[in-house]
């Protein structure tokens, strides 16, 4: 919440982020010597000390007059509730807490249902996609995720397993789809699974399996068919790769 906005007085409830939900967790509620607490308050250009006292109207140590009575801010399975009256918590955790969207942030409900909504159609746009995309295409993008397991399946096994990939990480699924190299890896990897190219155990160079002359040099540390499927697209690259479709039917 930005501060300039108007504070609204009602009732805020907390989580922790990584959906972490321990039983019990303590959140930093004053400074200590080796651990300060503090706020930075850009108007003035000071650090302002942090303190969460129950009978004090502000989070700040230098606003607070005195004997003030320290309080714990436990999460509870990751989640935390802070009813209106406690608006001196309230503001400590919305506005002004250090670890704030760090290791938890404010449920608005608004925004998750915003978050929510552009989840769903994400993974809508994922299903439509992976449903028109072909067999063969399927075979290359399910590759990267199985391996040479997918040249033991059916056609309707890779559809089957390409929408639950679609379903289970559409964003990575849609790269993946849009990516242009995905097919030419598929089609390296299938080239060197027949014999026709031959990776070094060092993986560096691809050669031919006929007569063992090699192709090219794969960059160091680059994917080796990555590599290839990049050096498909030169000149000399493009003439391989015609041979190796017509070997491949």
């Amino acid at each position: 919440m930005s501060k300039k906005q108007k504070w609204e007085i009602k009732d805020r409830s907390y989580y922790l982020l990584n959906n972490k939900r321990p039983l019990r967790y303590r959140l930093r509620s004053r400074s200590t010597r080796n651990q300060p607490l503090l706020y930075f308050d850009e108007e003035s250009g000071v650090q302002k000390e942090l303190r969460y006292a129950t009978n004090q109207p502000s989070p700040f140590v230098d606003e607070q007059k005195g004997q003030a009575m320290l309080g714990h801010v436990y999460f509870e399975k990751g989640a935390l509730f802070v009813p209106k009256e406690q608006q001196n918590l309230q503001k400590l955790l919305s506005l002004y807490h250090p670890f704030r969207n760090v290791r938890y942030a404010e449920y608005d409900a608004v925004e998750e249902a915003t978050d929510e909504l552009e989840d769903i159609n994400i993974t809508i746009d994922a299903l439509n996609l992976a449903r028109e995309i072909e067999v063969d295409q399927a075979e290359a993008i399910l590759r990267v995720e199985l391996g040479s397991d997918v040249n033991k399946m059916s056609s309707k096994e890779l559809k089957r397993d390409l929408l639950l990939m679609a379903r289970s990480n559409p964003e990575m699924f849609i790269e993946l789809a849009n990516d242009e190299n995905v097919g030419l890896r598929n089609f390296g990897i299938k080239a060197c699974e027949a014999g026709i190219l031959v990776l070094s155990q060092d993986q560096r160079t691809f050669s031919w399996g006929s007569n063992g002359r090699k192709l090219m040099t794969v960059p160091f540390e680059e994917n080796p068919y990555s590599a290839l499927a990049a050096w498909f697209k030169t000149d000399e690259g493009v003439e391989v790769y015609k041979t190796i479709e017509k070997k491949l039917k």
